[in-house]
């Protein structure tokens, strides 16, 4: 495996009937880098400008882990208040260039989503799953919080259910808890009938006015327009507590299990 491909990447592809594929990548369980990050955001931006494009599948590769969340080897690496808010300001990026798309985003979750997984989970307009697509937010349990993506999974969740998610930090929730609580639209046995629903919804969204799917994105998203300032907040606040000795040995331990 060469250095690029073990650093991750981003493949895009859009269909002659205006589909974009956004698949993300990374050897260790989709975790997310800094590089992957800016990638994600800026090919979320183009393509909400891309006139042939009508609809966005955001996606994972292979078939266990969707996103383990934040890098640990960046993580741990972070030690200065500057670096540690240009990292967690990357998940801010994705959660906005999310919003601020004027296409809706399909979500795709064949397995476990942990961390900032979760925020991306919670950050598409419509979220199909598997069984397998248990979720946690271990932010607390090294040492920081689930700030930057808190907002984002409020959202979906309610304040009850992402409380239930930052507090229980080690905890998995089962994907028909985040089913039920309105973080997956549907949840299905594996993947082949999860792409099968994902197709048939892609289907008839692509015949839609696009004009009022846009419309329908505003609706979804009005009372965040202030989430570049908070989400930049949020990232600020992560980055201060990154530097602690209490989450630098925290995230060592886990990294050494």
């Amino acid at each position: 495996m060469n250095e690029a491909v073990n650093q991750g990447g981003v493949n895009v592809a859009v269909d002659d009937r205006g589909l974009a594929t956004v698949e993300f990548f990374h050897p260790l369980s989709n975790s997310l880098p800094g590089k992957v990050l800016a990638k994600l955001a800026k090919t979320i931006t183009e393509l909400g400008e891309n006139d042939a494009v009508k609809l966005i599948l955001v996606k994972s590769a292979g078939e266990r882990a969707f996103c383990a969340g934040a890098s640990f080897d960046e993580l741990i690496a972070i030690e200065d208040l500057d670096t540690g808010k240009v990292f967690f300001s990357g998940f801010a990026n994705v959660i906005n260039a999310m919003r601020k798309c004027p296409k809706l985003i399909i979500g795709r979750v064949q397995g476990k989503a942990v961390g900032g997984g979760v925020g991306l989970a919670s950050s598409v307009d419509y979220c199909y799953a598997t069984k397998h697509a248990a979720v946690k937010l271990s932010e607390l349990a090294v040492g920081i919080g689930p700030f930057v993506v808190g907002p984002a999974v409020e959202r979906k969740l309610g304040l009850a259910g992402m409380s239930d998610l930052a507090i229980n930090a080690t905890e998995w929730r089962s994907a028909e808890w985040a089913f039920q609580r309105g973080l997956y639209n549907d949840i299905f046995e594996d993947a082949a009938a999860m792409d099968e629903a994902i197709e048939a919804l892609a289907g008839r969204l692509l015949t839609k006015s696009v004009p009022a799917m846009r419309g329908l994105k505003k609706v979804f998203w009005e009372g965040t327009e202030h989430w570049d300032e908070l989400l930049a907040e949020r990232a600020a606040i992560s980055g201060e507590l990154i530097l602690s000795k209490e989450a630098k040995d925290a995230i060592g331990a886990f990294k050494s299990k």
